[in-house]
């Protein structure tokens, strides 16, 4: 590792890497980065066919499956591969943000009652069950047609598929070639929060970067916020399992030779490739449908409680993000236009201002980047830049980052009554699960904020906005 700039450090290539390694991060961050196995996972990634420039990680990395949790790779799409590692199990977990017009005066007397009726109205928890009860058939057309089912279907508004990434839905998608397994696992999930990391909270902007931008996103100091985090389930996750195996019964015939099994791969362009990514771009799609109706149970849960319309409270949505997802992208290399197969691994789109893919009204400032905190520690609404398509492919992070296994949070948190921790600051939380509460306590994540300052100073994403929470719901 050698240090080559302001928070950025260099895996320089050796062996059979067949690109270098590049971490973000500040001199703090990467002391917490060498407690895990992160930093050999990004000089594994490096070993993969067809992969472009670098093996990129950003500051929130941490240990994951295969591809580390943080990293970002592009892959020529005629000579290199796809790697279900590199996108994870929870394909499209990603973040939405909705505006309103409300202030934190008037949740004075509301709050409590507005938590309790959201986590009433969104089943949250290990293996919750929606009321939504869809056939196969119905299912297949979810995985088809993502956020614009829900929409179809009464589960918001037109106007929220413009700001969605790729508008709620990756074309390309096929259902039949998805396992019944999986089908069964989503078949009650659409409209679930699931557990762990997954949350729905209610913030107050507390600071602003950028007022021309912030003005734009339809935000003030102390405005209201709802960020909704969580993605395609157990159908996602059975989905991924399924292709790990499938790929793993190809090794030979691909010849494949990798410093670690989970990094098991397809080129691309071969049949079983393909296959992955038709089945991948359905999981997307449905975990974009699930936050499209968690968002109309969002609203309504807001409409009973302040007998207003969600229309009259202002209640838009700014943007949704993937954070884990493979992505056909154009990206220049060399000078030269190529299309690459992008693997963003908790890692987040942050295309620049004028780009062609993110919403007209964001053209000026660039795409929003929704970057949540965990319970207790603040989320950020960043923009994406031009220096992220240059060195990061455009991308930038995701999120805080794990400092602490969950099973070491649950020792440091041991005795500890986390509810009543976070209502002495202000916060009130809903949980199925105590146990998830200690998991996901906020000292087993990096500093937000300092994860934030790196991606900033480097200039991968610009900040705007900064919530602090209010209340919470957790899985």
């Amino acid at each position: 590792m050698k240090k080559i700039g302001d928070c950025k450090w260099l895996i320089e290539k050796e062996g059979k890497m067949r690109v270098p390694g590049i971490i973000y991060a500040s001199d703090k961050l990467y002391q917490a980065i060498q407690s895990d196995n992160s930093i050999d996972q990004v000089r594994n990634v490096a070993h993969l066919p067809g992969i472009q420039k670098y093996s990129l990680a950003m500051p929130d990395i941490h240990w994951g499956y295969g591809f580390p949790i943080g990293g970002v790779a592009a892959m020529d799409i005629e000579n290199g591969v796809i790697s279900p590692g590199g996108v994870g199990f929870d394909i499209n977990c990603g973040v939405r943000a909705i505006r309103t017009n409300l202030k934190s005066s008037d949740l004075n007397g509301n709050k409590e009652l507005l938590i309790s009726k959201i986590y009433a109205n969104i089943p949250c928890g290990v293996g919750s069950k929606s009321d939504i009860k869809v056939s196969f058939s119905t299912l297949k057309e979810v995985l088809t047609e993502g956020s614009s089912w829900a929409v179809k279907n009464g589960f918001g508004w037109e106007e929220d598929l413009e700001y969605t990434e790729e508008n709620g839905k990756l074309d390309g998608a096929d259902p039949e070639i998805i396992s019944d397994r999986a089908l069964e696992r989503g078949q009650e999930q659409l409209g679930t929060l699931g557990s762990g990391n997954h949350f729905m909270e209610i913030q107050k902007v507390s600071e602003i970067f950028d007022e021309k931008a912030a003005n734009i996103l339809g935000l003030e100091i102390d405005s209201i916020t709802v960020m909704i985090h969580t993605g395609s389930r157990g159908l996602g996750h059975q989905i991924c399992s399924d292709w790990v195996k499938n790929l793993r019964s190809a090794k030979k015939k691909f010849n494949i030779d990798i410093p670690d099994e989970q990094l098991i791969y397809a080129p691309v362009d071969s049949k079983e490739g393909q296959e992955y990514l038709s089945a991948m771009r359905g999981a997307a799609n449905f975990a974009w449908a699930n936050r499209q109706i968690i968002l109309s149970r969002v609203r309504e849960s807001f409409t009973e409680v302040f007998g207003k319309s969600a229309e009259s409270l202002g209640m838009n949505l700014i943007y949704d993000v993937a954070h884990n997802i493979a992505k056909v992208e154009e990206h220049i290399v060399e000078g030269k236009t190529k299309k690459l197969c992008v693997h963003r691994k908790g890692a987040t789109r942050a295309f620049p201002p004028e780009h062609p893919d993110i919403p007209k009204k964001y053209a000026e400032v660039g795409q929003p980047v929704l970057i949540p905190g965990d319970m207790g520690t603040a989320s950020y609404i960043l923009l994406g830049t031009e220096k992220a398509m240059d060195e990061t492919f455009g991308s930038t992070c995701h999120g805080a980052g794990r400092v602490l296994s969950r099973k070491k949070a649950m020792h440091a948190t041991g005795g500890r009554n986390i509810t009543d921790e976070l209502k002495k600051k202000g916060i009130s939380v809903r949980s199925r699960s105590i146990k998830t509460l200690r998991e996901e306590a906020p000292e087993a994540y990096k500093d937000i904020d300092e994860v934030v300052d790196v991606v900033s100073r480097v200039g991968i994403s610009k900040k705007v906005i900064r919530m602090i929470p209010l209340a919470v719901v957790k899985g």
